[in-house]
């Protein structure tokens, strides 16, 4: 009988870091823990904010040969060279986003706990499908994406699955046979040692 693979990492920058240290926190994870992606994902929409932050980033992630995707600034993708988009707005922007960066971007979508904006995301052509956050919390309407809905896109559906937000060792453990990538953030960076923190998350695979 075949295991199935254990979920690849998915790194998610905080909304607003120090560009004087903050890329030598991100390379210590990154030399420590096999990273498959790294999303620049800052507030800002200051597009000379977000430039400098991606050279920054860029320098340290692609020296050790990992993805980097930035969250909805498409244009910004294409501009600064990164690997693809993170769109935050589900399917609705997929088929633009895939048109100005062409076929070999990485155009990954947030559907939230929808199956049907996941599907409607994939069939427009997205590369991953990002669910979550997995555990309820105090921010936006108060829905998640429960255990259900990656059983049930493990099974029926190709396009790889991402789990992000309210991720903790117990939930971790559950989705595990289920997804294709976990995306941790701050449940690794408000952590005094992120790599270390990452390490005691990634145990909790199995």
């Amino acid at each position: 009988m075949d295991m199935p693979e254990a979920p690849q990492l998915y790194l998610v920058t905080p909304s607003d870091f120090e560009l004087s240290s903050f890329p030598d926190v991100l390379a210590r994870v990154l030399d420590t823990h096999a990273i498959a992606c790294v999303r620049l994902d800052l507030a800002t929409r200051e597009e000379d904010r977000l430039a400098r932050a991606a050279d920054a980033l860029r320098e340290v992630i692609y020296a050790r040969d990992v993805a980097m995707v930035i969250t909805d600034h498409t244009a910004l993708a294409d501009r600064l060279g990164l690997d693809g988009v993170h769109l935050s707005d589900s399917a609705r922007s997929v088929r633009t986003a895939r048109k100005a960066l062409g076929p070999d971007a990485i155009i990954g979508s947030f559907c939230g706990a929808s199956r049907h904006e996941g599907m409607s995301a994939g069939e427009a052509g997205a590369d991953y499908i990002c669910f979550g956050p997995v555990t309820a919390t105090d921010l936006g309407d108060g829905r998640y994406a429960e255990q259900d809905i990656f059983e049930w896109w493990s099974e029926m559906i190709e396009v790889p699955v991402v789990a992000e937000g309210g991720l903790d060792a117990a939930k971790i453990a559950q989705l595990a046979p289920f997804t294709d990538f976990f995306a941790f953030g701050e449940e690794i960076w408000k952590s005094d040692d992120p790599a270390a923190r990452l390490g005691q998350l990634i145990e909790a695979m199995g």
